[in-house]
């Protein structure tokens, strides 16, 4: 067992699927905190010298990998993983493709596309002449072992994965549903930058150096991923804090159904509303954003809640 002072997960621990059938890494202690060196979504594929030729030969056998999975002592199948996501640190430099067949637009947009862009410490990245882009950096890959395996690293599902969430930033806390003892928690998919949705597939694709904080919660029993977004900017424009339920599914009416659901468990659970009202309450106060919306066949749909309505 690592200790939780000396619990870095290198480059060349990963694996390209969601399975519970891959052992874990390192095992560590509830509450540890544990640094992931991520390569880029293209698993080191692309550089800061790719051109279009190397977004040809792009092997997608080898796309969005994930680094892990550390196993968590005392998280059991029914219980709840807390990660506390501490820092992300990109590198300089990150790319933004439209991937031919991938993407919301892929009809539209036939031909391939590559963008690299230099990543600054000021903070803003210059995405075309005349526009600068906030680095806001997360990773779209955050998830535990599921309930069945193996699956794809692409879609996302009620274990997490690629769920291309924007709001996951540094200061955030997620949680998740445990399936499996130890939890088995990965990630991957450095982002610079990201919309809602990622319409075209890609963010600005960087490799990303994430830190969190990984605790066992047994007082928590969830059905799906929820979170609660870091302060200070940007979570707090327009509305401030804010706790979030995800729906996940093939559907898209489906998962907001499944957001608002679980939106209305977490207002009953935290603050001990009636059903009745807390539906009432979702469409007066709760917002409803399409997180990701291209890695098919599952769309992600968030409920946000202002936690400024309870001051």
């Amino acid at each position: 067992m690592a200790t939780s002072s000396s619990i870095h997960i290198a480059r060349d621990r990963f694996h390209l699927a969601w399975d519970p059938a891959i052992p874990p890494v390192e095992t560590v202690p509830s509450g540890s905190v544990v640094t992931f060196d991520c390569l880029d979504a293209s698993g080191g594929q692309l550089s800061a010298r790719s051109g279009l030729s190397d977004l040809a030969a792009l092997d997608f056998s080898r796309v969005d990998q994930v680094n892990g999975p550390v196993a968590v002592d005392g998280a059991a199948p029914g219980d709840t993983l807390q990660v506390d996501l501490l820092s992300f640190e990109p590198a300089d430099w990150g790319w933004t493709a439209s991937i031919p067949g991938f993407g919301l637009l892929a009809d539209d947009f036939p031909d391939p596309i590559l963008r690299v862009t230099r990543i600054p410490e000021s903070g803003r990245v210059e995405f075309l002449p005349g526009i600068r882009v906030p680095v806001v950096p997360f990773c779209g890959e955050v998830g535990v072992a599921p309930e069945t395996g193996p699956r794809s690293t692409i879609p996302p599902d009620r274990h997490g994965g690629n769920m291309d969430t924007r709001h996951l930033t540094a200061g955030s806390t997620l949680f998740l549903p445990i399936f499996h003892p130890g939890a088995r928690l990965s990630i991957g998919d450095g982002h610079a930058a990201q919309g809602d949705g990622e319409v075209c597939g890609t963010a600005i694709e960087t490799p990303m150096l994430a830190r969190v904080r990984l605790t066992a919660r047994p007082d928590l029993h969830l059905t799906g991923p929820e979170f609660l977004t870091a302060s200070g900017r940007p979570a707090e424009a327009p509305v401030g804090r804010r706790y979030a339920t995800d729906g996940i599914g093939p559907d898209l009416f489906g998962a907001a159904r499944d957001a608002v659901r679980r939106m209305i468990d977490w207002l009953g659970r935290e603050h001990g509303m009636a059903a009745a009202d807390a539906y009432l309450l979702c469409s007066v106060a709760i917002d409803l954003r399409i997180s990701e919306i291209v890695d098919m066949p599952n769309v992600v749909v968030t409920a946000h809640c202002p936690l400024s309505i309870f001051d």
